[in-house]
């Protein structure tokens, strides 16, 4: 069983998942980087641009949003299918004029000057399902197994559909990814719950003026009763009594079994706290990750992939070296496992576990492997071992890693991860004295340069730049800058 933990404040929400006392997710959303893509708004066209075939959105903006007749759906047409009894595209000036109001949905963030892109076909995302409430056909995820697979879905979601039909419920239904493996009840559930989204955002669009927001996707804190909350899920608690009882009134409404295990943490200590979870995110961030065992993982994050480098360490508990590696490995796995969902590392993944001679022990270790990584929400695709001795395996991004959310590249090392030493840096500067000599004729060459390297100039390497001074002809000066790193320097002409 697992425990949910919500800690809330006005600029920053964060989630953790626990289960036996350790931290298995980490979730978190920020006030000022929450984008507009997903919210749907009540907008009013207010200048149509027929050399563009687009038009100006007002949608309660700083700027006019930007709607292009590719994304055009009225009256049942699909995008890009605007086609008269000719056959011809009909130009939006037909299909749209100055003050009519539209339902519309942000499909890109504002750039730059640039406002947001807008659509009028809707779409609204579930745990399980999106819902097209403007066509009426089911479609299945092009990740979802054999054909006979997809076809059994598509009998199942057609069946659980036209059971609201009866009630004035239309519209079409894409299954994600995820819903491969859920129950019925499941995925009736979230037909219910976006039926509903719908219905809602139906009713305000006929009472309110255009330029308001009629549906805005899931603060993180909602999205835990929709994505996150399982049969699994022990309690679900939260520190903040203003967003427990937002969160009460959207569950009561929408997803009633999971509102019921949600509670009010009323504790003196902070509820992160409780499991060490601050630490467990300093942790999350370290290259290293240390093993009970005393073996340890190195994980490298790169724009292509990432790599997980597994080592014994100090481990020497097993009676033979084979058993050790075999151990170490074991560990790692489930180790491995646990650290792709708590930094949320997707795309290619390479592993590279400690070579094992004896075949039963790598395909425990596979085994083993496979077992942990059933447990992620997040769809994982993994091979064997390679010739190399690697594991590959894919993992669907679905939101930033945590490094890329809360860090940004080190300004000193450029993000290589390492600096030049500071005797790189004093034969450098010698090289650019000398190159520079020969174009100019200064009466004295004056470096400012990080404080190790003027040291180092004055001491171990004194005799290098005394024989550069008498070569060139001109004296050179030396000025520390303690602001100064490493690597940065500079040359002054005098």
């Amino acid at each position: 069983m697992e425990d949910i933990l919500i800690n809330w404040s006005p600029q920053e929400t964060r989630v953790a998942v626990v289960e036996n006392g350790a931290v298995q997710e980490l979730h978190i959303e920020r006030t000022l980087e929450r984008g507009l893509v997903g919210n749907v708004y009540l907008g009013k066209v207010a200048r149509v641009l027929p050399g563009m075939q687009s038009a100006f959105i007002d949608i309660g903006l700083e700027r006019a949003a930007f709607l292009h007749v590719a994304d055009l759906h009225l009256n049942g047409n699909p995008p890009r299918g605007h086609h008269g009894d000719s056959g011809q595209a009909v130009p939006i000036e037909r299909l749209v004029y100055e003050g009519q109001a539209l339902t519309v949905q942000v499909i890109k963030d504002p750039i730059g000057t640039k406002g947001a892109r807008l659509s009028t076909q809707i779409s609204i995302a579930g745990r399980l399902l999106v819902h097209l409430p403007q066509d009426n056909h089911i479609g299945i995820s092009q990740k979802i197994g054999s054909p006979e697979a997809r076809d059994a879905l598509r009998a199942r979601m057609q069946t659980l559909v036209s059971a609201g039909v009866q009630d004035g419920n239309t519209g079409g239904f894409i299954l994600r990814t995820n819903a491969e493996e859920a129950s019925d009840d499941e995925l009736g559930a979230d037909i219910s719950y976006l039926r509903k989204t719908w219905a809602s955002i139906r009713e305000k669009s006929l009472r309110l003026p255009a330029g308001s927001l009629l549906y805005q996707d899931l603060s993180l804190v909602e999205r835990v009763l929709r994505d996150l909350a399982s049969e699994r899920t022990n309690s679900i608690r939260i520190d903040s009594k203003l967003q427990y009882d937002v969160v009460r009134q959207f569950g009561e409404t929408y997803m009633p079994a999971a509102t019921a295990k949600l509670e009010l943490y009323r504790g003196e200590r902070p509820i992160f706290d409780l499991h060490n979870i601050d630490a467990e995110i300093a942790r999350a961030l370290a290259r290293r990750v240390d093993l009970k065992s005393g073996g340890y993982l190195i994980i490298d994050q790169t724009e292509a992939m990432t790599t997980i480098d597994v080592n014994t360490g100090g481990f020497v508990g097993a009676r033979n070296f084979d058993d050790t590696i075999f151990k170490t490995n074991l560990e790692a796995a489930g180790a491995i496992a646990r650290q792709l969902r708590l930094r949320n590392l997707g795309g290619i993944i390479i592993v590279d576990f400690i070579d094992m001679t004896r075949e039963e022990h790598k395909t425990a270790v596979l085994q083993e492997f496979r077992k942990q990584l059933n447990r992620d929400r997040t769809k994982v695709t993994i091979g064997g071992f390679t010739q190399l001795g690697l594991v590959e395996l894919t993992r669907k991004r679905t939101r930033e890693s945590l490094a890329r959310m809360l860090c940004e590249p080190c300004p000193t090392c450029e993000a290589r991860g390492q600096v030049k030493t500071a005797r790189s840096v004093c034969y450098e500067i010698m090289r650019e004295i000398l190159r520079e000599s020969r174009q100019f004729n200064p009466k004295e060459f004056r470096v400012v340069a990080a404080a190790n390297v003027v040291e180092m100039l004055l001491d171990e390497e004194s005799q290098h730049l005394a024989g550069l001074s008498d070569f060139i002809g001109k004296p050179i000066s030396l000025t520390a800058e303690p602001a100064n790193q490493t690597e940065h320097y500079d040359i002054v002409l005098m």
